[in-house]
C-alpha cells in the first residue's frame, strides 16, 4: 500500500485558517469530493460527522483522522489539512488539533479501511515527521513531504507521538 494512491496534490491544503471542527469536517468535504467525484459534498459531510458522533477521531497530539466509508465512493481516497491554529477536536488528550488527514472509502472496504486507519496513525506517530509537516509553508511542500513519508520512515526509529 503506498500513501500516493490516496492523495492528490489538490486535496492536501497548508496553512489554513480555520476555527472549529465542523469547519474542519466541511473544508475535508470539499477536498474528499474533489478527490471522489461519487458521493455530494453533504453526502461526505453527514458521513463524517456521522462517524465523530461515535467518538472523536482525534488521536491526541494535534492530530486527526476524520473517516467514513460511503456508498458511491470509488476508491479509498484522502485528504489533509494543517491549520495555522490548533481547534478543538475533543481529542483524547484535550488538545488542540493543528494536523487533520481525513479518509474516505468504499462502503464495502472494511479490511482496507483499517488498513489505512493504521497506516495513517502511524505517519501521526512519527513526532519528527509531524514537526515536519507543521513547519510546511505551502500545500505543494505540504504534499511532497506526504508523498515522501514512507521513505522517509524508519522502522529501526522508535516512533514517538506527534507533539
Amino acid at each position: 500500500m503506498q500513501i500516493e494512491e490516496f492523495f492528490l496534490p489538490e486535496s492536501v491544503v497548508a496553512q489554513r485558517k480555520i476555527g472549529s471542527k465542523k469547519r474542519v469536517l466541511e473544508q475535508l468535504s470539499e477536498l474528499l469530493v474533489f478527490a471522489s467525484p461519487g458521493p455530494t459534498r453533504l453526502e461526505v459531510f453527514e458521513g463524517l460527522v456521522g462517524r465523530e458522533r461515535l467518538g472523536s477521531t482525534g488521536l491526541g497530539h494535534g492530530a486527526a483522522i476524520p473517516h467514513g466509508r460511503l456508498k458511491g465512493v470509488g476508491k479509498p481516497v484522502c485528504a489533509f489539512l494543517q491549520l495555522q491554529e490548533g481547534v478543538d477536536f475533543d481529542a483524547v488528550d484535550n488538545q488542540a488539533v493543528d494536523l487533520i488527514c481525513a479518509l474516505l472509502v468504499p462502503e464495502e472496504a472494511t479490511s482496507e479501511h483499517l488498513e489505512l486507519l493504521s497506516m495513517l496513525a502511524e505517519i501521526f506517530g512519527d513526532e519528527h515527521f509531524c514537526m515536519q509537516l507543521r513547519a510546511a509553508t505551502s500545500d505543494d511542500v505540504l504534499y511532497q513531504l506526504l508523498m515522501q513519508w514512507q521513505t522517509s520512515f524508519s522502522s529501526d526509529q522508535q516512533a514517538r507521538p506527534c507533539a
